[in-house]
């Protein structure tokens, strides 16, 4: 079953991705990729983990049937043996033996009230619950890989936007540079302008180490820290779906309740809490023994006879009411732990669902304009201040202004992908990515 999960997680999460060679130099990683090295490298932990062999073995051990016994006994051991035994089949002489008293018989223990039959439900219910279990576990730990490559990826925008602000300075300085020796501008000027550009130099280092810890904390949720340093995320966003964002909440709210696993496991564990209340109550019904055999004695009439006999267990001084009343707090404790995920689940939708509707606005009104504002603001103060109609200050502050737009552009962007894949998660669904060509965003690309 173990083996079953693992080809069943990559086909439904991974859309039937190839392995991924992991000794790639600098290589780009989308989401799925990592999504399959995650799961090739942990899913036999994670199974582990939700006891699905373990399940799979009660399973077993439920269902059996109890063997019989086998029982040999010899009696009447004396020095003569039963000497001129009377047993119609022996010699009556004296001086002849009849041999010692011989009986075989087997014994076999009969379940009744149909406990066997309970057992057997129970753990059923129980195996498809673990089932339910790493389902649930793989809709979890999903969305926690998204959440780390999201972040290294939004580590690596911000790395780009300080490179290229890094880059605009060095292509001003060297102007300022001319612009300085001609008296074109001040000196005091000159050294603003300077400074902006080793404060730039200075977010570009930081942008660097945020890089770089980001890595090494996806590497190390993957269990792949050697290669920590030799990929980097692949710029894909994903490709939004209609997933119940069209559905009124209470709609939405049915929709979860109807394929959160984690909800399907809690009902199935009531079911088995169920069947071993109705056990337990089966339990003052006393199973019977059935015992046959033959017997060679020389001391009854007959040398050779047979017997049968049935012995019962009687219920005088304990009927079990223990077991009954325990089995009878499980299932009202898993009843209860069944309407407290359905008040989680109603929780998580609403608030995935308002998030999402917020992170969605944001992301449409920076591409609405204030995206090309920032963009024509700097472009126009870089102009102005090349020739003189404009302060240096506000030429900084317009710099400024740019990198600032263009990072809450990028957390936005992340903040909306995430908020998409917390939707998924809080509905029950698994999202799957559309492999567009030259991976365009969309949800906006900059």
């Amino acid at each position: 079953m173990k083996t079953f999960f693992k080809r069943t997680a990559l086909l439904l999460l991974l859309n039937g991705l190839m392995a991924f060679d992991a000794y790639g130099q600098n290589k780009e990683l989308s989401v799925d990729e990592v999504l399959a090295i995650f799961y090739q490298r942990n899913l036999d932990l994670i199974a582990a983990q939700y006891n699905i062999d373990q399940s799979q073995a009660d399973a077993v051990i439920a269902s059996a049937i109890p063997n019989p016994n086998f029982s040999f006994q010899l009696s009447e051991l004396s020095g003569n043996l039963n000497n001129g035994a009377s047993a119609t089949g022996c010699s009556h002489n004296p001086g002849v033996s009849c041999g010692p008293a011989e009986y075989f018989s087997f014994s076999q223990l009969i379940e009744v009230a149909g406990k066997r039959g309970l057992r057997i439900q129970s753990s059923g219910f129980a195996t498809q619950a673990a089932a339910s279990d790493l389902q649930d576990a793989v809709r979890i730990f999903s969305n926690m890989v998204r959440d780390a490559y999201y972040e290294l990826l939004q580590t690596q925008k911000n790395r780009w936007l300080a490179q290229e602000i890094v880059d605009h300075y060095q292509v001003i300085a060297k102007a300022n540079q001319l612009r300085l020796h001609s008296g074109d501008i001040s000196e005091s000027d000159f050294l603003r302008v300077k400074m902006e550009s080793v404060r730039a130099e200075s977010d570009l280092d930081n942008a660097q180490t945020a890089v770089e810890q980001a890595k090494a904390k996806l590497a190390m949720l993957l269990r792949w820290p050697e290669q920590s340093l030799s990929f980097e995320a692949k710029e894909q966003w994903p490709t939004v779906k209609d997933l119940g964002q069209s559905l009124s909440r209470e709609q939405l709210i049915t929709k979860a309740l109807e394929q959160r696993p984690d909800l399907q496991a809690d009902k199935l564990r009531a079911e088995q809490a169920d069947k071993e209340m109705e056990l337990a109550r089966r339990l003052k019904y006393p199973d019977v023994t059935v015992t046959a055999g033959y017997a060679r004695d020389p001391s009854n009439n007959a040398l050779n006879s047979g017997f049968v006999g049935v012995s019962v267990p009687l219920p005088l001084f304990y009927q079990y009411k223990g077991e009954a009343d325990k089995a009878a707090v499980q299932f009202s404790q898993s009843r209860l732990a069944v309407e407290q995920t359905e008040l989680g689940i109603r929780q998580d939708v609403v608030g995935a669902l308002a998030t999402w509707h917020s992170t969605d606005k944001i992301v449409r009104r920076f591409q609405d304009g204030l995206l090309n504002d920032a963009v024509v603001v700097r472009n126009s103060a870089e102009l102005a201040y090349s020739r003189g109609a404009t302060s240096v200050l506000d030429f900084i502050e317009a710099q400024r202004s740019y990198k600032n737009v263009m990072r809450d552009y990028y957390s936005a962007l992340i903040n909306r992908a995430n908020a998409y894949y917390d939707l998924a998660k809080a509905i029950g669904v698994e999202p799957t990515n559309d492999k567009a060509s030259g991976q365009k965003a969309a949800l906006g690309q900059q």
